[in-house]
């Protein structure tokens, strides 16, 4: 995997990219939808590609571990095969899985205990089989696997969690360098920061990850709880360590006014389930706000979802048959929806790059935030 860094902002930390891999290049700063189970819910491989232009997505190791299983991802020949999308993927460790899992997990030096939410069957994931299985998944980047620390974490707990996530980091990285990638393509491993809502942790950390000299860096353990601000500052402290000329990226973050402040602050890389999870319940985000399609006032309104919009669906659908089809519960509700959220998401990053190059992203950033952050 090699990075480039082609423009820096004058005014901020943000700057725009070029990652390249073996199933492709990634322009930056860059929206992952998230095929959690090798499937982006409700919308074909057809439509990531032609009409959202995802340039990447996310599956995760957990969820695909547990089904359909490395057995038959393996004999698929991985999961750009599997799943017939042939761009760049990424695949989370399953550490914020298993950090959700609370009631159902234990987490000792060895690694963590778990039971599966589909049939209660108990697992082990090791810093050593979770690279195993993600170079059987075969995604084009891979995560370090993680204790993802609560946001409301007191700080001994928070050292405590860091100090192991850096043990099994460093058992990550000798299980990666030892093995060998299982397709007729290059791997790469992106180590994690945490340190929860604490400067010096957060510091020490991404001292610590940029030691590692890896490919690329992430962020994790932010959006769990604390408030935004301090999501910000930490970005802010984190950013300061990690080195300018490897992809910094944020992980499960988040709403569109969240991607435009942490661009500014230097990340490249996103993920959220947000745009098809509240699309999925009828949130639709829009350049001048947002819309709750099930609301009564959108009954009448035949104008189109976003007449400006990224997808052919914005201008073929009106928001009164929108409205329709979520309170009729209508499958097609969900997957226009979803489709619209996940174009728009990669619509406001390519905007993003379009100023930074420009020369004017502060401004244009500061005319946004206020329209973003509507209620329509």
């Amino acid at each position: 995997m090699q990075f480039k860094v082609e423009h820096t902002d004058s005014r901020s930390n943000a700057r725009v990219g070029i990652i390249t891999t073996d199933h492709g290049t990634i322009h930056t700063p860059i929206f992952m939808p998230v095929g959690t189970g090798g499937s982006v819910k409700g919308v074909h491989q057809t439509e990531l590609i032609n009409d959202i232009q995802a340039e990447i997505i996310l599956g995760n190791t957990y969820h695909l571990y547990l089904r359909p299983g490395i057995e038959i991802l393996e004999k698929a020949g991985g999961l750009h095969k599997f799943n017939g999308f042939d761009r760049p993927m990424l695949t989370d460790s399953g550490g914020f899985q298993v950090f959700s899992l609370a009631e159902n997990r234990k987490l000792k030096e060895e690694g963590a205990v778990f039971r599966s939410h589909i049939d209660g069957s108990k697992h082990l994931f090791t810093p050593e089989n979770v690279m195993d299985i993600q170079r059987s998944i075969g995604a084009d980047i891979i995560m370090a696997f993680d204790e993802c620390t609560p946001g409301d974490a007191d700080y001994g707990y928070a050292k405590k969690s860091m100090e192991l996530t850096h043990r099994w980091l460093d058992r990550c990285v000798n299980r990666f360098n030892e093995t060998e990638p299982k397709y007729d393509y290059s791997q790469a491993l992106f180590p994690i920061v945490q340190g929860c809502t604490f400067t010096d942790l957060r510091k020490i950390s991404a001292e610590y990850i940029a030691s590692k000299n890896a490919e690329g860096n992430a962020i994790g353990g932010l959006a769990v709880g604390e408030p935004t601000e301090v999501m910000y500052e930490m970005i802010e402290v984190v950013n300061e360590i990690l080195p300018k000329d490897k992809p910094r990226y944020l992980m499960g973050v988040g709403t569109p006014v969240n991607l435009l402040e942490a661009i500014e602050r230097g990340v490249d890389m996103f993920d959220c389930v947000m745009p098809t999870r509240n699309g999925r319940n009828g949130m639709i985000f829009t350049r001048n706000g947002t819309m709750n399609m099930r609301n009564k006032k959108w009954s009448d309104d035949f104008s189109p979802i976003d007449a400006e919009g990224a997808s052919f669906v914005d201008k073929i659908y009106s928001k009164a048959y929108l409205r329709h089809l979520m309170i009729s519960e209508e499958l097609l509700a969900l997957q226009i929806c979803s489709i619209h959220n996940l174009a728009f998401y990669l619509w406001l990053v390519k905007e993003a790059r379009k100023h930074i190059i420009e020369g004017d992203f502060s401004s244009w950033k500061a005319g946004m935030i206020p329209l973003l952050s509507q209620r329509l």
